[in-house]
């Protein structure tokens, strides 16, 4: 187990304890959620960086990396949706690119295949851990809403580019 793969693991214990202290909604408390948010997100930068740097990217980062980074951000966004601060079909054309991605990319992972995360898919997922850091120290507002109408626009976007650019690995796996 290489160090970015110990980040990637570390992101994914911190989502507990972000939604804890997130729980309370008090604004001392937000501001630590905010800060272990923030950690978190810095972990998915390091992990990256490190990985490439030093030629330790694994077929297990690749997956696993893409993954925390999801759970990170549907927890944020299950929770925002339970206190209101978040449009459920937000949250709906969220889940649905990363389920759809997700499938994608077990499908590919079946046929031997590992597919990495495209640049607009990092830009999506940048934008949507502003959005979430930004709505867990501002709570809801109109600039909120807007961050996350963008946030749900790109990723959006993103999955469908990641579906129109991956489409020959699935073909090239159903035809066999």
């Amino acid at each position: 187990m290489n160090l970015p793969n110990k980040l990637t693991i570390l992101r994914v214990l911190l989502i507990p304890v972000f939604m804890i202290l997130y729980s309370f909604q008090t604004p001392a408390l937000n501001i630590a959620a905010a800060i272990v948010y923030i950690l978190a997100c810095l972990t998915d930068l390091a992990d990256g960086k490190i990985a490439r740097k030093y030629n330790l990217v694994t077929n297990f980062g690749k997956f696993a990396d893409p993954l925390a980074d999801k759970l990170l951000i549907l927890a944020a966004l299950c929770m925002m949706l339970d206190y209101h601060i978040v449009a459920a079909w937000v949250v709906m054309i969220i889940l649905a690119r990363e389920f759809i991605v997700t499938g994608f990319r077990l499908v590919a992972v079946s046929g031997g295949k590992v597919i990495a995360a495209g640049w607009l898919g990092k830009i999506k997922t940048t934008l949507q851990m502003i959005t979430v850091i930004a709505a867990i120290i501002f709570g809801k507002n109109i600039y909120i809403d807007i961050l996350f109408y963008l946030s749900a626009f790109i990723t959006a976007v993103s999955g469908i580019q990641y579906i129109v650019q991956n489409r020959n690995v699935i073909s090239d796996i159903t035809s066999k």
